[in-house]
C-alpha cells in the first residue's frame, strides 16, 4: 500500500471521513431521488357543487384553463351544457312545485265555492309549466386567448366555433387582423362581457390558455393605459439588453424578471415606465373575482402527440391558404377596403402565424416550417404549464382534471 503524506491532522481527518463515506455508500444499494411529479394530481369535478357555489354567491366566475391541446375548449363547452342541464332540472322542479301549489289552492277555492274559484278558474300545472318552465339564460363562455380576438385568424388560433353550437361565446372576432390588441384592452373588454352576462342572469365561464389574460381578468390587476410609441421603440431597439435593463431599473423597482425575459417585453416595460414618468396614467380598477379554477390535465407525451396531430389537421384544413389570404388581402373576413395584413404583423403574433408566414415568404421550406412550428408549440405548451403552476405557488387553487 502506498503511504499517504498529510500536511496536517485536519487534512488527514477530512480524507479519512471521505473514505468512510465512500465505503458506506459502496455497501448500500443506490436509491435514486424520485423526480418531481410532472403533473399535479387530478380530481373529480362536481358540477352541481360548483353551480351551488355560484348560485349562493360563494363564487362569481368559473375559469377553465390549460395548455394548448389539453382539451380545455371542449371541456368548457361540456361544463356549460352540464350547468344548463342542472338549471333546466331546477327550473322544471321549481315551476312544478309552484304549479301544484296553485292547483291545490284552486281546488280548495272551488270546493269552498268562494271567490278563489273565480280568480283561479283555468289555472293548471300544465299551463304554468308551458308558460314558465323554460330557462331564460345559462352558462356563456368568455375567451381568454390572446389571438382569438382577431377576425380571419381562425384555423391557426383553433377557434373551433362549431364546437360551441348553442353555447354563447364572447371576445372572439372582435378586432381586425393586423391590430395590436393588448392586455389593457382585453381586461376592459372582459369586464364588459362579464358584467353583461351577470346582469342578464347568466353564468360566465372564462376559458383559455393565456395565463396573463386569465390573471388580469380574475385577479383585478391595475393596468396602465399606455399608447404605443413607435419612435421610442426604434430608439430603444438600438440599445443592448443590459442597457435597457439598467434604464428600466432606474425608473422602477425590478421585483421579478418577467419584465425583461424577452426583448419585446423589456422594450414594452420601458415604454410604459417612461410614459408613466412623464404623463398622468389612467389605470384600470376592476375588482378581483371569486373564481373557481379548473385546469385540464394531460401528460406531456400525450399533449405533444395531440399538438402534432392537430398541426397536421390544420395544415390540411387550409391554414396556409388562410394566412396567405391575410397577406394578399383576399381573405373573406377582411372588411371591404381593409388593407392586406403585413407579413411582419403576422410574424408578431407568433407560432402558426410566424412560421407559416416565413414559409409563404420563402424563408423556410414546408418541412422546415412544419418541424420548427411543432417544436415551438411544444415549448409554448410547456411555458403555459409553468405559468399555471406559478399561479398555484402564488396561492391560487386550481382543480385539475383529466379530459
Amino acid at each position: 500500500m502506498i503511504p499517504h503524506t498529510y500536511h496536517n491532522q485536519a487534512t488527514r481527518t477530512t480524507f479519512d471521513f471521505i473514505c468512510y463515506i465512500c465505503i458506506i455508500m459502496a455497501k448500500k444499494p443506490f436509491t435514486p431521488i424520485p423526480p418531481m411529479a410532472e403533473l399535479p394530481p387530478a380530481e373529480e369535478i362536481n358540477v352541481r357543487e360548483i353551480l351551488d357555489k355560484y348560485l349562493t354567491g360563494e363564487i362569481d366566475l368559473i375559469c377553465v384553463l390549460g395548455p394548448t391541446a389539453s382539451g380545455k375548449t371542449r371541456y368548457a363547452v361540456h361544463l356549460a351544457r352540464e350547468i344548463n342541464s342542472l338549471l333546466d332540472q331546477s327550473c322544471t322542479r321549481e315551476v312544478f312545485l309552484v304549479a301544484e301549489s296553485l292547483e291545490d289552492r284552486a281546488t280548495r277555492g272551488t270546493e269552498a265555492g268562494g271567490p278563489q274559484a273565480k280568480r283561479s278558474g283555468g289555472v293548471s300545472a300544465a299551463n304554468v309549466r308551458e308558460a314558465s318552465g323554460t330557462r331564460k339564460t345559462g352558462a356563456e363562455i368568455i375567451s381568454a386567448d390572446s389571438r382569438q380576438v382577431y377576425r380571419g385568424m381562425d384555423i391557426g388560433t383553433g377557434k373551433d366555433l362549431s364546437e360551441y353550437e348553442e353555447i354563447p361565446y364572447h371576445l372572439m372576432d372582435i378586432v381586425d387582423a393586423g391590430t395590436k390588441y393588448n392586455i389593457f384592452e382585453y381586461q376592459r373588454d372582459f369586464e364588459k362581457a362579464y358584467r353583461d352576462i351577470r346582469e342578464r342572469g347568466g353564468i360566465p365561464i372564462l376559458c383559455g390558455g393565456s395565463g396573463l389574460y386569465i390573471e388580469a381578468a380574475t385577479c383585478g390587476y391595475s393596468l396602465p393605459e399606455v399608447p404605443a410609441d413607435p419612435q421610442l421603440r426604434a430608439e430603444l431597439e438600438k440599445k443592448s439588453d443590459e442597457e435597457l435593463i439598467a434604464q428600466l431599473a432606474s425608473l422602477k423597482p425590478l421585483h421579478n424578471t418577467t419584465d425583461y425575459d424577452t426583448r419585446k417585453r423589456l422594450i414594452r416595460a420601458l415604454e410604459i415606465a417612461i410614459y408613466e414618468a412623464e404623463h398622468p396614467v389612467h389605470r384600470t380598477s376592476f375588482l378581483p373575482k371569486n373564481t373557481y379554477y379548473i385546469g385540464t390535465l394531460v401528460s406531456r407525451d400525450e399533449r405533444n402527440a395531440r399538438i402534432d396531430r392537430r398541426l397536421d389537421a390544420r395544415l390540411e384544413e387550409g391554414m396556409v391558404e388562410e394566412i396567405r389570404g391575410l397577406i394578399d388581402g383576399t381573405h373573406p373576413a377582411l372588411a371591404p377596403g381593409h388593407k392586406p395584413v403585413p407579413a411582419e404583423d403576422l410574424i408578431y403574433y407568433g407560432l402558426e402565424y410566424k412560421f407559416v408566414t416565413l414559409y409563404i415568404t420563402g424563408e423556410l421550406t414546408f418541412e422546415q416550417m412544419r418541424t420548427q412550428l411543432a417544436t415551438a408549440i411544444h415549448q409554448f405548451a410547456k411555458r403555459q404549464m409553468t405559468w399555471f403552476r406559478g399561479m398555484e405557488r402564488k396561492g391560487i387553487r386550481i382543480h385539475w382534471t383529466t379530459v
